[in-house]
């Protein structure tokens, strides 16, 4: 027996056995290590590379024995050897969620088509970095969903069999109509949503007294950010004043429009960096509200792009329902209230990855096909 006998495939297990499902679980949780990483950075806009992993608390740089998925976590009980620091639980979980993905992508698909489980188990960790990402931040970054497309274009051209394809024009075809058809249809949601549910109408109790400052909102029972209020440059904050007051000057009796960009009142136009505090009397007032984000459109093109026009469909619906059940049950248990920010992509990719484990074989049974 030659030296490099043991390197070749007839001496490797099969893809079926338990060995390679360990291995898939065990890869996974170090994936999930670095994702820890993505989901913290990305969003801050800093790099995934330098500085090497370190406390955000104390800047100690973490050694690779204290680098280790799981364990370290449960051994350091949550906090940072150097300075006590809680680390948030989120870093065991993504980690255990992402082995765990590995593990069910593997078993599903690994002993039939090891090529399409990696892909899935790939594509699947992206899903969770954006999910975790727009549950914190309600961003989705465009190196996820624009990143997303390109990398299922080209997984398609090398993988067709991700769109049970057996050719390599036909794979990029449905992943180009895929990418196409999720995209189109979320944005059609997007504006239909903008269009019913654009504007929220607050009434107050009579003639109220609110508060623009320089970062909020103030109602008699709450401040909004701005940020909260504010998605578009054509977001619209409309009422008409009884009474207005700015530092220097006064109105009375005048419609008021406020956008990012301009302050209208009256015939009156004004930049709105320039008015630190205005103070109006009114007894109602128009907000906008965002029913869906471009970054929830372009996550839909990425999925698309990966799995198909079939699984966009599929993602729109699952997700629908599924984003129902939670936001009905939050409002339920007052957890939040009906006008609230609610983010939509972690339902895209909690219906993603269903497809993935095996969507496309429970709609056939169901379609009896």
């Amino acid at each position: 027996m030659s030296l490099d006998a043991p390197l070749h495939p007839e001496y490797w297990p099969g893809p079926e056995t338990p060995l390679w499902s360990v291995v898939a679980f065990v890869l996974g949780t170090a994936v999930g290590s670095f994702l820890n990483v993505c989901i913290y950075r990305m969003p801050r806009g800093l790099s995934l590379v330098s500085p090497p992993s370190h406390c955000p608390n104390c800047r100690y740089r973490i050694p690779w024995y204290l680098n280790i998925p799981l364990v370290t976590w449960l051994m350091l009980r949550g906090r940072c050897r150097n300075c006590r620091a809680p680390i948030p639980a989120r870093y065991f979980w993504v980690e255990l969620l992402t082995g765990l993905w590995f593990l069910a992508v593997w078993s599903v698909h690994g002993p039939t088509a090891p090529a399409v489980a990696v892909a899935y188990a790939l594509f699947g960790a992206a899903l969770i970095v954006a999910s975790f990402i727009d549950y914190e931040h309600y961003i989705i970054p465009d190196e996820i969903t624009l990143g997303g497309v390109a990398a299922g274009a080209l997984a398609s051209f090398l993988f067709p069999a991700l769109h049970a394809q057996t050719s390599v024009g036909a794979g990029l075809r449905d992943a180009l109509l895929g990418a196409g058809t999720g995209a189109a249809l979320m944005y059609g949601v997007l504006r239909m949503g903008k269009w019913l549910f654009g504007r929220q109408r607050v009434s107050l109790q009579g003639l109220t007294r609110i508060v623009f400052s320089e970062t909020a909102l103030h109602l008699p029972d709450r401040q909004i950010p701005y940020e909260e209020i504010f998605y578009r440059t054509s977001d619209t904050i409309r009422f008409r004043a009884r009474r207005l007051e700015l530092v220097d000057r006064c109105y009375r009796d005048v419609e008021v429009r406020l956008t990012p960009e301009r302050l209208q009142i009256g015939n009156e136009s004004l930049d709105p960096a320039t008015v630190v505090h205005m103070e109006a009397w009114t007894d109602q007032l128009i907000l906008p509200r965002e029913a869906m984000g471009l970054g929830d459109v372009k996550f839909m093109a990425a999925i698309g792009a990966f799995l198909g026009w079939p699984a966009v469909l599929f993602a729109l619906m699952v997700s629908s329902m599924i984003g129902s059940v939670v936001g009905l049950t939050a409002i339920a248990l007052g957890r939040r209230q009906w006008s609230s920010r609610m983010p939509y992509g972690p339902y895209l990719a909690l219906a993603a990855g269903l497809w993935m484990l095996g969507g496309r074989e429970w709609v056939n049974r169901w379609l009896g096909a």
